[in-house]
């Protein structure tokens, strides 16, 4: 960043040169397929190389969060929750990751939960993508556009467009009560306790259309 203030305040694409760090190249590659800022991908690229050198040394069950940003490689089921800040839903839902769904990794922006910059109103856009780089990056493009007074066609709005960017498997946008999903999500989970406890998972899937009103 001291010798390239550009890629830390960016909020559209750059180019890196050849010899870059690999965590430069990955989030300005990300960032590319996103058309938003590099920086935007930092921190899932730093959860991919985290997971990468995990696997490299032998270890069979691998998940690196990140700010909200997941890399995961693992021979075992695992289950993630999802948190949403203010949504009623914040705690209550989640995945089930199971073989099939691995390499994966996972990406959740807010406009109302975390710190960085946001042009959206979403409590929590998740992607489901190749890459974690790549997830974060998208997650943050799909956030920027899920806004306006009318909730319902906000989240619409979030589908949309992560429908039409590439390496994306699946999203999900919630925003208030009302949560969409489009792609081949992750087994959903309805998940027993707050945000604050420990979160248990049971086995009851949820959501079976593509935009519920809970």
């Amino acid at each position: 960043m001291r010798d390239h203030p550009e890629y830390q305040l960016s909020l559209e694409p750059i180019k890196v040169e050849g010899d870059a760090p690999r965590i430069i190249k990955l989030a300005a590659f990300a960032a590319e397929i996103a058309e938003v800022g590099p920086m935007a991908a930092v921190p899932g690229a730093l959860a991919e190389i985290s997971v990468g050198e995990m696997v490299h040394d032998g270890a069979l069950v691998n998940l690196v969060e990140n700010g909200g940003e997941i890399a995961s490689i693992s021979y075992k089921p695992l289950s993630v929750a999802i948190y949403a800040g203010p949504s009623p839903v914040s705690g209550q839902i989640g995945f089930l990751l199971s073989a099939q769904d691995f390499p994966i990794g996972i990406a959740t922006s807010s406009a109302t939960v975390s710190s960085a910059l946001s042009f959206g109103e979403a409590d929590a856009v998740v992607i489901i993508a190749e890459s974690s780089s790549l997830a974060d990056a998208i997650a943050t493009a799909v956030c920027n556009v899920v806004k306006g007074p009318d909730i319902e066609a906000s989240v619409q709005s979030g589908l949309e467009i992560a429908e039409t960017i590439p390496y994306v498997r699946a999203a999900m946008v919630v925003r208030g009560r009302y949560i969409g999903k489009v792609g081949r999500l992750p087994r959903l989970l309805k998940l027993n306790g707050s945000p604050d406890e420990s979160f248990i998972a049971s086995l009851h899937e949820i959501m079976p259309n593509k935009m519920t009103l809970l």
